[in-house]
């Protein structure tokens, strides 16, 4: 049978298309290569399920007349976008082409990636999106700022709703930053990612500052200083494989649930667990690692940290309890004993009001002095940036299990997962101890005047009396238990079997917050 000529134009005319789009193709790998980087649809291929991509708008082209851009119109223009699947789940996903106008927002590439957005709300999946662009294209003007505003609405309408994830894995800049910052998570790489609001020349003529780009907004500049990094990969593979993981753990939307995995949890006490009994130092200042107790508690002694390079003296992540997903958030006595400053309540507040607004149980192990001391952090604002986390705690609904470890005093101890902030279920170690302040300071303030009129090893002798019955009364757990504070004194080897029961028990819990739009979080 004769083919049709209309149609033999056709398929000649897809064939046209197809060859510039693998021209396109080749360019933007000789471009991207040589600085050990993939290039935009490579990136997406190496996300994604294989033969799951569906790209949408491939032959999308700016309209822009001026400067001479009429000359050069690349399908696609400078970003790939479409929807796949990771892990047989659905996600919708854009990767900015660097090697089309530096990957730079335009009024057709913008809309391509508010398309992929509006498509991902729709269907409730996550969306990823995959940064490497510098800005907004001038030549568009006002179109592409527009753009970034649409964007923006986007995000925020998206959040709480689906799992938002950014990736830099190049330059962001200017307006384009704002994106990332209103996303979930942000992955950046060593080496290659730069995320800044200006640059060290603008900087420099505005304040007379001299600093360098990586200085300035480098990727351990934004992991480990300004916090708006939540993970550093090492390359490319790192970030792809770091964001794979994540997904897992996570809901593809707000009224979905996290994937399950086969309930193995050991029915009696094991040898790993009787770890625990000795972990914990007999000196009540000596550093322990957390993360060695949260790996005796949870599946596979797996915890996928977030954050992890900002606020070390907290500990934010994801792990598996009985093959179900918790978020877990923990004070770490390894970096200033554990004590909350600005950067900890802002990081465990975010991440808390995460997880609760996509349905993961929070299972919190506190070991606190209290908010950090000094001048810094009071003119810092840690009265209202430290209150953030108390505002968390307190209006999560999800199931909240809570175990004290050794130190809870003072503020530490009401915002570290505390009943009286709603936990469902608060268990203490033996080694818990929960008070106002410290033996020490206890001692000191409340038998000042009889420690004034001694001297000597009189007084030596009669402090130590004071802060051994301080230690045995006022400060241990039972007090606390004796209140119904704290649900259960448990022995530290039956801390994984305690947190398991409490968090199948509360499944199905159900709570209904007062009728209001919304409240108003100290920002």
């Amino acid at each position: 049978m004769a083919v049709p000529e209309s149609a033999g134009v056709a398929v000649g005319e897809l064939l046209l298309r197809s060859e510039q789009l693998a021209r396109q193709e080749k360019r933007a790998a000789d471009r991207q290569h040589p600085k050990g980087k993939l290039t935009a649809r490579e990136r997406v291929l190496a996300l994604v399920d294989a033969g799951s991509f569906v790209e949408l708008d491939e032959f999308v082209q700016h309209g822009c007349r001026d400067f001479g851009l009429d000359a050069d119109r690349p399908y696609g223009d400078g970003v790939v976008a479409g929807h796949a699947e990771v892990d047989g789940r659905p996600i919708a996903v854009f990767a900015q082409d660097f090697s089309v106008y530096g990957g730079s927002i335009g009024e057709a590439n913008g809309a391509k990636v508010i398309k992929v957005m509006d498509l991902a709300a729709k269907i409730g999946c996550p969306v990823i999106g995959i940064n490497d662009g510098g800005g907004a294209r001038i030549q568009e003007g006002v179109s592409s700022l527009a753009l970034y505003a649409q964007q923006a609405v986007r995000h925020t309408n998206a959040s709480g709703v689906i799992p938002q994830i950014s990736m830099i894995l190049g330059p962001c800049a200017g307006g384009a930053v704002y994106a990332p910052a209103l996303t979930d998570f942000t992955v950046m790489v060593e080496n290659t990612s730069h995320m800044v609001v200006t640059g060290p020349d603008v900087v420099r003529a505005a304040t007379g500052e001299s600093v360098t780009l990586d200085e300035l907004g480098g990727p351990h500049t934004n992991a480990s200083v300004s916090g708006n990094a939540h993970y550093l990969a090492q390359d490319e593979d790192d970030a792809l494989d770091w964001v794979k993981t994540l997904l897992g753990y996570l809901p593809s939307n707000n009224l979905g649930a996290a994937p399950e995995y086969a309930d193995d949890t050991a029915a009696g006490i094991t040898d790993r667990d009787r770890e625990l009994d000795g972990i914990v130092p007999d000196g009540e200042n000596r550093a322990y690692d957390m993360t060695e107790v949260i790996a005796r508690v949870v599946d596979d002694g797996e915890l996928h940290q977030v954050h992890q390079a900002f606020a070390p003296n907290m500990i934010v992540g994801f792990a598996r309890v009985a093959g179900r997903s918790v978020g877990v958030v923990a004070n770490q006595p390894m970096f200033f004993a554990g004590a909350i400053d600005i950067d900890a309540s802002e990081k465990a507040a975010r991440f808390v009001r995460f997880c609760d607004a996509f349905g993961l149980p929070l299972l919190t192990f506190a070991d606190v002095p209290g908010y950090m001391p000094g001048v810094d952090q009071e003119r810092g604002g840690i009265i209202r940036r430290g209150a953030k986390l108390l505002y968390a705690y307190a209006e999560a609904t999800v199931p909240q299990v809570t175990v004290v470890v050794r130190k809870a005093y003072g503020g530490g101890y009401a915002v570290m997962g505390s009943k009286h902030l709603g936990a469902d279920v608060n268990l203490a170690w033996p080694t818990a101890r929960i008070a106002v302040v410290g033996t020490e300071a206890a001692v000191q303030v409340l038998h000042r005047r009889e420690l004034a009129a001694l001297s000597g090893q009189e007084r030596a002798d009669r402090e130590r009396e004071l802060a051994a019955h301080h230690h045995d009364t006022i400060g241990t757990p039972y007090a606390a238990a004796e209140r119904g504070y704290v649900d259960a004194v448990i022995e530290p080897s039956h801390t994984r079997l305690a947190v398991t029961r409490a968090l199948r028990m509360l499944r199905d819990k159900a709570v209904s917050g007062p009728t209001r739009k919304h409240g108003n979080i100290p920002l």
